[in-house]
């Protein structure tokens, strides 16, 4: 099985002010750990940039248009309260969702089974008029709209294992019976979400602090597996955020990297019967570097049977 490895330089010059958490040093962790003798058969592939068409399929265009042409030149310029872009964030953006447009294209002609994207800022929270929570372009959903409506795909399934509900990805996708998103994500915690959703096309499973793995694992074979199964999608993205890791400070739940292996097997077992086993993921949070490096390990390992 070929697994690509997307990512751009870029993607490193998006640097908030020091002491912001969604720093460099998350992506530098994850190439590092990725730069591993085990790992030499991946794919590996530089990130395009997206066509503004391609975000504009889920944002909208004003928000897209007047984000990129406010884009600092030097200093800091504040998105949202906790989102704060700099003179690399709007290379890194593009390439971000470029990213994902090329993985999406690289799993339907066959040259890659699965692809992980290692981009950031994450893109989760990015609503389709706003930007929030570390996230200004939703990548994720850049994707599966491209798949849905520029390769000719009838069914995508989304799911989403971050610490925190992925609002933005729920606020794009929500009645759009082509998308099944099944998430968990600690609650109530930012971003307050989800926990009340009733879209039939949301699986939302909230769970309180301190759930640890076993309990993440019985509900997905509970909610998201006959979910999945009978919704026999064609194509499923992940947004691999690993901040629900026990060791990272911004979540209080308590998964490990065994974890993460069981979901990616679960959800790749789901592609290889119904999806030809078309995979693309996409980095999301994770903070802890040394478990961030760890849990991508195992959660390419899964993708690429190492």
């Amino acid at each position: 099985m070929t697994t690509a490895l997307i990512t751009h330089p870029a993607c490193l010059n998006h640097v908030p002010p020091q002491g912001h958490p969604e720093r460099p040093a998350r992506l530098s962790e994850v190439l590092k750990a990725l730069d591993a003798p085990e790992f030499r058969s991946l794919l590996r592939k530089e990130a395009p940039r997206a066509d503004k068409e391609d975000i504009a399929r889920v944002h909208d265009r004003d928000f897209v248009d007047e984000l990129l042409e406010t884009m600092p030149k030097s200093g800091y310029m504040q998105v949202d309260s906790d989102t704060i872009a700099s003179p690399g964030t709007e290379e890194a953006i593009l390439r971000g969702a470029g990213a994902l447009v090329l993985a999406v294209d690289m799993v339907m002609s066959g040259e890659a089974k699965n692809v992980f994207c290692a981009v950031r800022p994450p893109g989760h929270h990015a609503c389709h008029g706003r930007a929030m929570g570390f996230c200004i372009f939703n990548q994720i959903a850049v994707a599966a709209k491209y798949a849905l409506e520029r390769r000719g795909l009838q069914r995508v399934a989304i799911v989403d294992f971050d610490v925190h509900h992925g609002n933005g990805t729920e606020d794009i996708f929500t009645g759009d019976e082509r998308v099944l998103m099944v998430s968990f994500f600690q609650h109530p915690f930012y971003p307050y979400s989800g926990a009340d959703s009733r879209a039939p096309n949301m699986v939302n499973l909230p769970v309180p602090a301190y759930t640890r793995g076993p309990v993440v694992r019985e509900l997905i074979e509970q909610h998201w597996i006959p979910r999945l199964e009978a919704f026999k999608p064609e194509m499923i993205f992940i947004s691999a955020g690993f901040d629900a890791h026990r060791e990272d400070d911004l979540g209080q739940l308590g998964l490990v990297e065994a974890d993460y292996a069981w979901i990616t097997a679960r959800v790749k077992e789901i592609a290889n019967k119904h999806a030809n086993g078309r995979i693309v993921s996409s980095l999301e949070g994770g903070y802890n570097l040394s478990a961030l490096g760890r849990s991508v390990e195992a959660h390419i390992r899964v993708l690429a049977d190492l």
